[in-house]
C-alpha cells in the first residue's frame, strides 16, 4: 500500500545531490518508491515530483499535469513515472513562465525553459520510451531533471524582481 512521504524543504541537503541512476526497474523498493511518489504528489496537488523531494537520491520522477489550485490553466495527462530520464533534443526557443515547488511553498519564480524537448526515459515496467514534450508538460519535465541534479527553480531566476508569492499568483492568474 502506497504511503504519503515527507516533502524535503529549501535547506535539506539531498535536494542538492545528484541522484543516482536506478538500475533495477523491478525492485521492490523501486516500485514502492513509484506508488509512494504517485500517493503523495496527489495528496499535495502538484503537477511533478521527484524523488529527491522525499529524501530518496535516486534519478525518478512523475509527471502529472492536471488543472488544479496551483496550476488552473493546467493540461491533462496521466502521471507518468519516468525512470533515468534525459533531454535528448531541446528546441531553441524558449519561455518565460512561473514555476513553484512542493519543495519552495509559497514562492513561484519566473523560469526560462526549452518550449519543446525530445526525452527518453524508461517506465515502470522497464520499457524504454521516447516523447516529445511541449509548452507546459515540457516545463515540468525540465523542473523535475533539475530535481535529479541538484538544481531548484531559484537557480534559474533571473532577479529577485522575478519572484512573487503564490497568492499574488493565484490572484494574477485569475483575472486572466
Amino acid at each position: 500500500m502506497a504511503s504519503q512521504r515527507a516533502i524535503a524543504q529549501l535547506g535539506n541537503p539531498v535536494l542538492r545531490q545528484i541522484a543516482e541512476p536506478i538500475c533495477d526497474v523491478h525492485a521492490d523498493w523501486v516500485q514502492r518508491l513509484i506508488d509512494d511518489l504517485l500517493f503523495t504528489l496527489h495528496q499535495s496537488q502538484g503537477v511533478g515530483i521527484a524523488a529527491p523531494q522525499v529524501s530518496e537520491s535516486h534519478r525518478l520522477f512523475i509527471v502529472a499535469s492536471h488543472p488544479n489550485a496551483r496550476y488552473p490553466n493546467a493540461p491533462q495527462m496521466e502521471p507518468t513515472p519516468m525512470i533515468n530520464p534525459h533531454i535528448i533534443e531541446r528546441s531553441d526557443h524558449t519561455v518565460d513562465d512561473w514555476e513553484g515547488c512542493l519543495s519552495i511553498p509559497g514562492i513561484r519564480g519566473l523560469v526560462p525553459r526549452h518550449h519543446e524537448i525530445t526525452v527518453t526515459y524508461t517506465d515502470r515496467h522497464n520499457q524504454q520510451q521516447q516523447q516529445t514534450l511541449t509548452g507546459f508538460v515540457a516545463r515540468i519535465f525540465q523542473h523535475e531533471l533539475d530535481h535529479l541534479d541538484g538544481k531548484v527553480f531559484l537557480d534559474h531566476v533571473a532577479s529577485s524582481l522575478d519572484l512573487m508569492t503564490d497568492q499574488e499568483y493565484l490572484k494574477r492568474s485569475s483575472l486572466q
